[in-house]
């Protein structure tokens, strides 16, 4: 038993979080470079390299430079095994973050030093807030001219709703930047700029050390001490509780493009974020240290490998260890079911693994039969809970355009609605197929995805729609009522419930005020 709970202390397992084009994927990179991952990084924006960035390996993301989908990436550092999630930043696809979320046990912000806090990282903050998530900021690209960092600090403060303390600080900004003085191990980094090679660092006794004036120059190293005397007079001595509380946010400055000022979060990260928590089912609280495994699905994915046609399930490990052919009971199904290939993922790479514990992340082969939020265990009966469904705000009819390829268009599509990133309706007026999306970048992938991994055209025809609503009712024939009112409005979702598709606010509220005896569902888990 202590090598399960010793395994679990040394798992690290952690989203990062942020608005598009605040260096998130770039960050991550740079993580994966200390951990031996990666040996070189893949600049993410410039198209003459031709080495994308290790996260972003789908063929869409790679042609936009951006994150679509979460990425899992898993690498030892200084004996401690690191599990990162990559989420996607931009908001269309803010469902796939908010779900990964759930499987994580802390989280680093990344944001711009010039943009500061943007809508989408409040978002998620909400989200992080709501579960009680530690959250470690990093302030990027001081190395372009940015704001100053005391006033980013106050921004954090007001638009985060967080308190902060800074753990490490800028010596100056922009063209200027000499570099990052580390207050939490209380040593200098100089800042040379180069994106493959680490930078230099100054060991000194205290703040006062004359070094730090032959390194910067005095006018410098005179600011650097009054900014750090402000800094210890304003904000309380950093307590590690306070952070594993979610009541403290540590703060760091740096600039990840040029691999600087990433090692110090790092260092600092795997000694104080948290080991795998406990997780909250339906039924009861499941601790790390049981024996017995538990696991849920938070995400699954089509097409990792497109030799091989298949999805695959994400599980993240609550407690006990997964054994790669032990048999395990499906909750939903209440089947036995067993995995010959279990894997673990360095983005796209993955290996086939013997053992999975707590907090880890591994991937079972999916041929439809998980969904997500499904539970696997050793037998007993537990539900997760919290794993948000939503419901799409932007609707098209999809046609296919190539008759000869019906079934490749329909298997795709199937295939990529249990990714949970788009929702499928079927028209029961006319029999047209419907795709509901938060987004409209959701669109343009999921084209993009049934031409490139099945082989299948389709277009898309607009349609004017406000909300899908799930209906039911104890009442029988006031359904029935409803549904012949209502028939052209009328669809069926992949579980065969239904749905009224409502084409304007007033609409609803009337079919509200006329039906009182039906219940309108705003997502489908009620």
């Amino acid at each position: 038993m202590a090598n399960l709970s010793e395994e679990i202390k040394k798992r690290r397992t952690f989203a990062i979080i942020s608005h598009p084009d605040a260096g998130k994927t770039t960050l991550t990179e740079k993580l994966l470079l200390f951990g031996g991952a990666i040996h070189v990084a893949g600049a993410v924006k410039s198209n003459k390299i031709k080495k994308t960035a290790t996260s972003d390996w789908m063929e869409i993301e790679k042609q936009r430079g951006i994150s679509v989908a979460t990425s899992v990436m898993g690498f030892e550092y200084e004996g401690f095994k690191i599990n990162i999630l990559d989420t996607p930043g931009h908001q269309d696809f803010a469902e796939d973050t908010f779900r990964t979320l759930t499987a994580v046990d802390s989280v680093i912000i990344v944001v711009d030093s010039a943009k500061g806090v943007e809508q989408q990282t409040r978002r998620l903050m909400e989200v992080c807030r709501m579960r009680n998530t530690p959250v470690i900021i990093f302030v990027n690209k001081m190395d372009r001219e940015g704001r100053d960092p005391f006033d980013i600090l106050d921004e954090l403060e007001s638009e985060l709703k967080i308190s902060v303390r800074p753990l490490s600080w800028p010596i100056n900004g922009g063209a200027n930047f000499k570099g990052v003085y580390n207050i939490y191990e209380h040593n200098l980094s100089l800042f040379a700029a180069d994106k493959q090679r680490v930078s230099d660092r100054v060991d000194i006794t205290d703040i006062n050390d004359p070094v730090i004036d032959e390194a910067v120059g005095a006018d410098d190293a005179e600011k650097l001490r009054s900014d750090i005397e402000l800094i210890d007079g304003v904000y309380p001595e950093f307590e590690e509780q306070d952070y594993l509380d979610a009541l403290v946010a540590p703060v760091f400055f740096g600039s990840a493009l040029n691999t600087f000022g990433v090692k110090e979060l790092l260092d600092c990260f795997i000694r104080i974020a948290p080991s795998p928590r406990p997780v909250q089912a339906v039924e009861r609280e499941v601790v790390p240290t049981e024996e017995k495994f538990t696991g849920f699905v938070f995400k699954i994915h089509a097409n990792m490998d497109p030799n091989h046609r298949s999805c695959i399930a994400f599980v993240k490990v609550c407690s006990g260890v997964f054994h790669r052919n032990q048999y395990y009971h499906h909750v939903r199904s209440n089947k036995q079911v067993r995995f010959a290939a279990p894997t673990a993922f360095m983005a796209q790479k993955k290996e086939v693994i013997d053992d999975v514990y707590p907090g880890d992340i591994v991937g079972l082969p999916d041929n439809g039969t998980f969904k997500i939020g499904d539970t696997l265990t050793e037998g007993e009966l537990l539900h997760f809970k919290g794993l948000p469904s939503f419901s799409p705000e932007m609707f098209k009819y999809i046609e296919n355009t190539d008759p000869m390829r019906t079934k490749q268009l329909s298997k795709g599509i199937e295939q990529l609605m249990d990714e949970g990133v788009a929702q499928l309706f079927v028209n029961q007026f006319n029999n047209r197929k419907i795709i509901g999306t938060v987004g409209q970048l959701q669109f343009e992938v999921i084209q993009y995805r049934l031409l490139h991994e099945y082989g299948a055209s389709c277009r898309w025809e607009p349609i004017h729609l406000y909300k899908a609503c799930w209906i039911e009712s104890d009442d029988k024939e006031a359904l029935e009522a409803f549904k012949r009112r209502k028939q052209q409005y009328m669809a069926l979702d992949r579980e065969g419930r239904d749905v009224f598709l409502a084409d304007s606010g007033y609409v609803l509220d009337m079919a509200q005020q006329d039906f009182p005896k039906l219940k309108f569902h705003f997502t489908s888990e009620f």
